[in-house]
């Protein structure tokens, strides 16, 4: 089984930076998809960012041109760089991982808390 941890979420002023990480407990070279969502509190999960194998990236609108996914195959591990927080970027964040190209999600990690707030 896979375990996916997140790190790097916490307490961030608007206008602020930060950085999430998610590390695979295993090879994450076999998955072609991976992403980061977001919960907010009251609200549905929703699709942050993805990166392929390929590798190919793609933001939801309400991120894209302030943020920035990266994955390191050789590390295991999925970045998330985050410019410019806004409070309604206030989530928890979670990594998510497939193998095939298409399909549903296998793996979640359990998610790390980003608060935007002055």
């Amino acid at each position: 089984q896979v375990q996916l941890v997140e790190s790097g979420g916490g307490l961030v002023q608007p206008g602020g930076s930060l950085r999430l990480s998610c590390a695979a407990s295993r090879t994450i070279s076999e998955f072609y998809y991976m992403a980061w969502y977001r919960q907010a509190p009251g609200k549905q999960r929703e699709w942050v960012a993805t990166i392929t194998n390929v590798p190919a990236v793609s933001y939801a609108e309400s991120v894209r041109g302030r943020s920035d996914i990266s994955r390191d195959n050789t590390k295991n591990t999925m970045n998330l760089r985050l410019d410019n927080l806004k409070p309604e970027d206030t989530a928890v964040y979670y990594c998510a991982a497939r193998e095939p190209q298409l399909g549903e999600i296998k793996y979640w990690g359990q998610g790390t808390q980003v608060t935007v707030s002055a």
